[in-house]
């Protein structure tokens, strides 16, 4: 657990048992960072700031949404940071916001146990370094709450332009491919189009939540409406810029789609070809091949004029084909 107070005179870390202490000067605000939610810190958090039983529960299950619980006396809000590993998998790592006029509370988690802590944290520890040297003055825990919030709609940022980046690699590929093994790319293509869809529905889920923030009323008097309608366009802005990119993937699959079925007609064109040349052949040979015509000796003038018969046919409809087009 990290704590912080900062105030006027400057930003100091304190232990978790002087936060009462420092809250009773009324001067400042203090940020309290939590790892997890286990049992120890729920009784901490609702013995010592008496939030909602709810909002607490919250912390330690599994969100797959951002949430927003507006009280009399705080906000709580649940968002997600994405992070892209292995080709279509994203992990939503999970922080919730307890936001008072005197304290700002984040808890990290539940998290996967395969995503490395330095991931988990490092919002939270890019903000204590930017803190510590000075770099952000926030006036209040809304204020330190919206620097978080911003530096989280960046990551968000990050994504969809190393996804934009890999989309193009793949247009250079459909266009330069020959289609012979056609399993890859697919793989790609739709991979691509998960882990965008993932990034830019939970970019307008957050967006929601901080629209239904600005109007919610009864909410505590720190609850700054420009930082919230500061993010909720932060987010609506990643929402559209993923709307393009999405567009933009689509095109590609469209054009791979067009050229694979391009190359499935000229296939099929070339195959009827095949068939009509060879089908003079076939059924010459078919009526030879009767067990009803029963010859005891090879009659050479009537098998050359078949083959040339059969040659001939074959030749008329090759020329035919070719006047066409098809080869």
């Amino acid at each position: 657990m990290e704590v912080r107070h900062v105030s006027a005179g400057g930003v100091e870390r304190i232990q978790v048992d002087d936060v009462w202490e420092r809250l009773a000067r009324r001067g400042g605000f203090t940020w309290i960072d939590v790892a997890d939610c286990d049992e120890e810190v729920a009784a901490f958090l609702r013995d010592r700031f008496d939030l909602h039983p709810s909002s607490i529960q919250a912390c330690r299950e599994r969100s797959h949404l951002p949430t927003f619980h507006g009280y009399r006396d705080s906000w709580f809000v649940v968002v997600h940071r994405p992070l892209i590993r292995r080709a279509g998998h994203v992990h939503l790592l999970q922080l919730e916001f307890f936001v008072r006029e005197d304290v700002l509370i984040t808890v990290h988690g539940p998290n996967n146990p395969d995503v490395d802590e330095t991931e988990v944290f490092r919002d939270t520890v890019e903000l204590r370094r930017r803190l510590d040297a000075g770099r952000v003055t926030p006036e209040s825990p809304s204020a330190l709450a919206h620097e978080l919030l911003a530096s989280l709609a960046r990551s968000y940022r990050a994504e969809p332009g190393d996804i934009a980046r890999r989309v193009a690699e793949l247009e250079q590929d459909v266009m330069s491919a020959d289609l012979r093994s056609p399993e890859g790319l697919l793989d790609r293509m739709f991979l691509l189009r998960h882990e965008l869809m993932t990034v830019r529905t939970m970019a307008g889920a957050v967006h929601e939540v901080f629209g239904r923030m600005a109007v919610t009323q009864g909410t505590p008097q720190s609850d700054d409406r420009v930082w919230i309608n500061d993010v909720a366009d932060r987010f609506a802005r990643l929402r559209v810029v993923a709307d393009g990119e999405r567009e933009f993937l689509a095109g590609v699959i469209d054009y791979y789609q067009t050229k694979t079925a391009t190359k499935m007609t000229v296939a099929m064109e070339r195959l009827a070809v095949l068939a009509a040349v060879t089908l003079p052949v076939t059924a010459l040979a078919s009526i030879y091949g009767m067990n009803v015509i029963v010859n005891d000796r090879t009659h050479w003038v009537q098998l050359t004029i078949a083959i040339a018969v059969m040659l001939t046919i074959s030749g008329l409809l090759l020329r035919w084909t070719k006047r066409q087009g098809w080869w």
